[in-house]
């Protein structure tokens, strides 16, 4: 997600891609991961976790590789879904793993720690990347190089995963719900699709009625699993699960935190670089601001919460609305100076730092330890679908406020709509920060994007 953000504004001039298409290379990956999270989890119980692993990376090597070679929008978006399938299938087994190698409680909290530390820098790295394959010329268009790169590091990780990764026992007792699968990517695809098509084609028949069957299909998922629950069958979601209110709280405050993050990351990056009009380099350069306040924020917070609870993410954000008003500040009328681009970004990296890796734990914090496995599986299909979700709308509102028009006014103007929409969002998840419970459970685990 961050590598590709900072090169969208030269993916959509390479591929001549409209604004519903530029929408479509974040969602579409987001739609891809969340629709399959639960059901990796479950292929790595069925046939093994490392096997399923390798699966994955071969498939999100392979996919990168598609996408680079990508002549279309329609190709590239295509082929980003299926990378988030991908991803899908790795990363349950990543966080299995942990918990997996290090039983003991205080080589796991390490194990935690570093595995932050290496998401922190992959930020980092990513967001300059990014720039740096955008900006700068080679033998083929630098944007490609984004999606190539997974190559070499594809390979070695398989390498290293084949000789070092212990195979674990195949369970094949509890089958996977492909049906509830279906059903769940259709009602997503079925909401997203229209929301972000819709718009830029003036809302035509078929888009209204793929939102009604979005409806449709979700409520269908919804008595679907309701009735596997009921018979013992093996449903994708555990419907009980949202009987434990404060479980509910948190989901919604996860939905309003990841459709900000996401949704911010695209209308900044495109009015640095379009409106302002630095070159993708510098603004890969700035984002690497924001990646070194979420890094620092993020290992203060695993102390920071055990000792004051939910009071650290309220203070994230506290801090996340005072970067927004700042920016509508100091935003508004002309370009600022660069060192004040990058402290308000390091201000908001500080501020999601505070606040991500540690919703998690308040959010399963009252669920029973039987149901974690799958109240964190339901996590993190709600966080992907929420950052598919802001993508949408945030980013449609964005563009709608823009209008084609590529002047920094314009720019300005579609900039404090957006962002006045990521306030509004913002002060619905403080109202939910403050009925949430106010202490955490050790040893969990905040999930990569």
């Amino acid at each position: 997600v961050f590598i590709v953000n900072i090169a969208i504004p030269a993916v959509r001039t390479g591929l001549h891609a409209s604004d519903a298409q530029v929408q479509l290379v974040i969602a579409g990956y987001l739609l891809g991961y969340a629709s399959f999270l639960i059901t990796g989890g479950r292929l790595g119980d069925h046939y093994g976790k490392k096997k399923v692993f390798l699966w994955g990376m071969a498939f999100f090597t392979l996919t990168s590789c598609f996408c680079g070679l990508a002549v279309s929008p329609l190709q590239l978006n295509s082929m980003r879904f299926f990378q988030g399938v991908s991803a899908a299938l790795m990363v349950p087994q990543t966080l299995s793993y942990i918990q997996l190698l290090f039983p003991e409680h205080k080589e796991r909290s390490k194990a935690i720690g570093w595995f932050g530390i290496t998401l922190g820098l992959a930020s980092i790295l990513g967001q300059f990347l990014g720039g740096f394959f955008s900006y700068y010329h080679f033998s083929i268009e630098g944007w490609r190089l984004i999606f190539f790169i997974n190559l070499p590091i594809g390979v070695v990780a398989i390498i290293s995963a084949a000789r070092f990764l212990r195979e674990t026992p195949a369970d094949s007792s509890a089958p996977f719900d492909r049906p509830g699968v279906l059903l769940l990517t259709l009602a997503l695809v079925s909401l997203i699709i229209p929301l972000i098509q819709g718009r830029e084609y003036h809302w035509p028949a078929w888009s209204i009625l793929l939102l009604l069957l979005s409806g449709f299909f979700f409520y269908w998922f919804y008595r679907d699993q309701v009735k596997k629950e009921r018979t013992g069958d093996s449903p994708l979601i555990n419907i009980r699960l949202f009987s434990i209110k404060d479980f509910n709280i948190g989901l919604l405050a996860v939905l309003c935190l990841f459709a900000i993050h996401n949704s911010y990351l695209l209308i900044s990056t495109l009015f640095l670089q379009n409106g302002m009009k630095l070159n993708a380099f510098v603004t890969g350069n700035a984002f690497v601001a924001f990646g070194i306040g979420f890094m620092t924020a993020s290992l203060l917070a695993i102390r920071l919460v055990v000792r004051y609870g939910k009071s650290v993410l309220q203070a994230g954000a506290l801090i996340m609305l005072l970067s927004f008003l700042l920016q509508l500040v100091f935003f508004a009328r002309s370009a600022p100076d660069y060192w004040l681009i990058c402290v308000l970004l390091a201000l908001h990296g500080l501020a999601t730092g505070l606040v991500m890796p540690s919703l998690l734990n308040i959010t399963l914090k009252s669920v029973p330890l039987h149901f974690a496995g799958a109240a964190s599986g339901l996590y993190s299909t709600v966080q992907q679908s929420a950052s598919a979700l802001g993508v949408t709308l945030i980013g449609g509102l964005f563009f709608d406020q823009l209008g084609g028009d590529n002047g920094y006014g314009h720019y300005a103007v579609a900039f404090r709509y957006g962002v006045g929409a990521e306030i509004l969002t913002m002060v619905l998840m403080s109202v939910l920060l403050a009925v949430l419970p106010n202490t955490v459970r050790a040893g969990g685990l905040a999930l990569a994007e």
